[in-house]
């Protein structure tokens, strides 16, 4: 695979075959050569779980202090009261089977989080086979399956993310940008492994934490000495 010249030159910061403490792998990721936009900045936790059985899956929701650095358009599918409250609390879409209509109609994806009320599931489950695929599927343990909307959106707005288990026993999850600092990027990043910890299945058994490292859009993994059992 082709590396570009600043990937090569952030390879280089790199100590070859180096676990670094999760502050310095972070700081490291600071430091390294910028690319032309703000990079996101990702964390990946390599689970000792397995994924295929219902009792060892690992998912829930966190607020990060300093949010992911991108603002989340959120649909809201709700009707009256609850709509209005969705409305003020700042979502950037709200409806119900109109909205439901556009999505079937016109393959209309123009959001990041959908957020339902429990009585509008019926009909959002007509759109399981488009949104389950894309991860978008409204879900009770995710938070956005709710009466309170109004506390949905704000914390969807605030930073709030989902992590979860992909079919190989990895956490993907954006902990900001390049420019947060070292220091807030670090911060965010307790936020969501502490979460994770937390998480621990009681049918999980032997080490919990593989592995984990955290990189740029652009850049090198740093592989971090956050394993824990």
């Amino acid at each position: 695979m082709f590396r570009g010249k600043k990937y090569k030159d952030s390879v280089k910061l790199i100590e070859s075959g180096k676990i670094y403490d999760p502050q310095d792998a972070i700081a490291l990721i600071t430091q390294m050569p910028k690319a032309k936009f703000d990079e996101t900045v990702e964390l990946h936790v390599r689970l000792g779980v397995d994924s295929r059985h219902a009792d060892q899956q690992v998912r829930g929701v966190v607020v990060l202090p300093h949010g992911t650095g991108k603002t989340k358009r959120i649909l809201v599918l709700a009707k009256g009261d609850k709509a209005k409250e969705a409305e003020e609390a700042g979502a950037d879409f709200v409806g119900a089977e109109d909205m439901v209509a556009k999505i079937q109609g016109e393959n209309w994806f123009g959001f990041d989080v959908v957020v339902a009320t429990p009585d509008m599931m019926g009909v959002v489950g007509r759109l399981g086979k488009v949104l389950g695929p894309k991860g978008l599927m409204p879900n009770p343990k995710a938070g956005t399956v709710t009466m309170d909307v109004k506390k949905a959106v704000t914390e969807l707005k605030a930073g709030k993310i989902e992590y979860r288990l992909d079919k190989t026993n990895i956490i993907h999850c954006p902990i900001g940008k390049v420019s947060f600092g070292a220091e807030k990027l670090y911060e965010n990043f307790s936020a969501l492994f502490d979460a994770i910890l937390k998480a621990k299945p009681a049918a999980a058994k032997g080490q919990y934490v593989k592995s984990a490292v955290v990189n740029t859009t652009m850049g090198p993994a740093v592989k971090m000495n956050a394993a824990k059992n």
